[in-house]
């Protein structure tokens, strides 16, 4: 198994893992999951600003915070919305100014999160 496929495979692991605690804890604070919905679908909701660019802000301050969730989360929904890795990468670089060196150990990994669910979304498949 090559190092990209490896690496690349990190993004859907994280969502995988992640999915069944999410789901636990759901049952547990339906209204409290329901609000963050509702919040989450009107930040993404297109405006002056279109999803695309939101989920790339999104990634950038995953990275920032050194979120693998978030980064697993907007990267996906980035390549879902048609971000370029072009797009991806320069939102990336941008954290690299604002964060300093936190930001390149998190930002190769949401590049290559990135580069991952834009393949899937290229090739029609629809993971986690």
């Amino acid at each position: 198994m090559s190092t990209t496929t490896t690496h690349a495979q990190h993004g859907k692991d994280v969502l995988s893992e992640l999915a069944p605690l999410h789901r636990e804890l759901r049952h547990a604070i339906p209204e409290v999951y329901k609000g963050f919905g509702e919040l989450h679908k009107a930040a993404f909701t297109a405006g002056e600003l279109d999803v695309k660019t939101k989920e790339l802000i999104a990634l950038a301050i995953g990275v920032v915070e050194g979120c693998d969730g978030c980064i697993a989360s907007h990267a996906q929904a980035a390549a879902r919305a048609g971000a370029s890795r072009q797009e991806a990468a320069e939102a990336i670089g941008v954290t690299f100014l604002m964060k300093g060196g936190p930001a390149t150990i998190y930002g190769p990994r949401a590049y290559d999160a990135f580069c991952g669910f834009e393949d899937d979304t290229e090739s029609g498949s629809t993971p986690a």
